[in-house]
């Protein structure tokens, strides 16, 4: 039969935490890695980002990019818009359909008076 010295078993690495942070959280997500020495670390992993979204829909805006909060506050202001109107906002459909939506209101209040002059000269 085997001896216990026979059989070499080798123990899993301990692998710490980087940061102060000792718990696992949606913030301190980590990921194995293994260094160039051969030893294993815990490699912080970023949260991914969210893409702003159509504040009417609800759909992705094409143009924006996808970032965390405070990269946004890194990067250049035509970035994080694009040259329409409520640019960065709401998406292209949305806008279309609230011009016209506005237009047809103006145009229905235009036809009332009309209507309503009609009537007075009756």
């Amino acid at each position: 039969s085997l001896s216990p010295r026979s059989i070499s078993v080798k123990m899993a690495q301990r692998v710490t935490y980087r940061r102060r942070l000792s718990y696992k959280t949606k913030s301190n997500k980590v990921r194995l890695i293994k260094t160039p020495g051969g030893k294993l670390a815990y490699l912080h992993i970023k949260k991914t980002a969210v893409a702003p979204k159509c504040g009417d829909c609800g759909t992705k805006l094409p143009g924006i990019p996808a970032l965390r909060p405070v990269e946004y506050a890194r990067i250049s202001k035509p970035k994080k818009s694009v040259t329409r109107a409520y640019g960065g906002s709401r998406c292209s459909h949305c806008v279309r359909t609230r011009i016209v939506r506005a237009f047809l209101i103006e145009e229905q209040k235009v036809v009332k008076r009309v209507i309503q002059a009609q009537k007075g000269r009756k």
